[in-house]
């Protein structure tokens, strides 16, 4: 049972602004709540084309998805090549690329993996320490434990879990696993929980919270497959076609601010000038300019969604070179 409450459900689709005959791209299917909801809008001429690398989720949409059969796709694929698996499903095409009319990003790993044991997400529960969403990929978070240099594995938590004590964790863990491997999350969970100082343990999250975050990230390398992606998918809109994409850590909100900021380009001309000689075109234009952030009635029914921000941007009519 794959069962995943999908966050800032409503907005997000609004955001898209769904016409019956377009053709929407769902980057991470996770629970199909984003895509349910896409699909109900589609008429019989309109087609949504849902990735994820997990199979569990993509056999949950099988069903879930089954009365839009008609004008659903699903694609098992790392968001990374949506360029790539958008021309293998024919869509329209503009100077080699795709063109569709809308595209959604929720990012983060849905529910089910973080619950069930087996994946190797949770620090409460035990289970092989693994942390891939797409298991044939060869790289594990035992791995990254096991066999990375000190300095790569403080790097990581660091970078993407903004862990302060990331030093100290990796001290820990390189010691550790000269007397025997670190095979297990909990294992893995007690070792962390060690390192850090008894009072910065009182406080705050599980010890472990921010350290098996950067792990995840890692191990699916999620940011440089975000910012991958986020590149293809604006060359991959056709005008007047938006982009919605749900962040849920500091790091991939940032690429997303940044990425859009790069594509709504300003006039650089002096204030002075009569006419514009520059000839800049913006190529998005901002639909929200401050991120949409989760209500208190969700958060209040679904508290996983309390770092969730929401970001849309609309392509310009006017298209420039990206």
């Amino acid at each position: 049972m794959f069962h995943h409450v999908t966050v800032l459900k409503e907005e997000a689709v609004e955001g898209l602004r769904i016409h019956p005959s377009g053709i929407y791209v769902d980057c991470t299917l996770g629970g199909a709540g984003h895509s349910g909801l896409i699909a109900s809008k589609l008429g019989a001429g309109g087609r949504l084309i849902a990735f994820d690398q997990d199979d569990v989720a993509l056999a949950n949409a099988e069903q879930r998805l089954s009365e839009y059969r008609d004008r659903v796709t699903l694609v098992k694929t790392n968001f990374r090549y949506i360029k790539e698996s958008l021309l293998k499903q024919n869509v329209p095409q503009k100077n080699g690329n795709p063109q569709v009319d809308g595209i959604l990003f929720d990012l983060g790993v849905s529910s089910p993996q973080l619950d069930e044991a087996e994946r190797g997400f949770s620090y409460n529960q035990d289970a092989e320490l693994d942390m891939r969403m797409d298991r044939s990929s060869p790289l594990t978070a035992a791995e990254i434990v096991n066999s990375w240099s000190e300095a790569e594995i403080a790097k990581i938590l660091f970078e993407y879990g903004e862990e302060k004590f990331a030093r100290r964790i990796a001290a820990q863990l390189v010691s550790h696993r000269q007397r025997e491997t670190i095979n297990s999350t909990l294992q893995l969970a007690e070792l962390i929980k060690a390192a850090i100082p008894a009072a910065a343990r009182r406080t705050g999250p599980h010890p472990a919270k921010r350290s098996f975050q950067a792990l995840r990230i890692a191990v699916n390398d999620e940011l440089g497959a975000f910012e991958d992606a986020l590149m293809q998918s604006i060359d991959s809109l056709a005008p007047g076609g938006r982009i919605a994409v749900i962040t849920f850590h500091s790091l991939e909100d940032r690429i997303c601010k940044l990425t859009f900021a790069k594509f709504v380009e300003k006039c650089t001309c002096p204030p002075d000038f009569p006419v514009c000689v520059c000839n800049k075109k913006s190529i998005l234009r901002l639909v929200n300019r401050k991120p949409i952030l989760p209500s208190e009635r969700e958060l209040e029914e679904n508290p996983r969604a309390r770092s969730a921000k929401l970001r849309i941007a609309e392509k310009c009519e006017i298209e420039g070179e990206s």
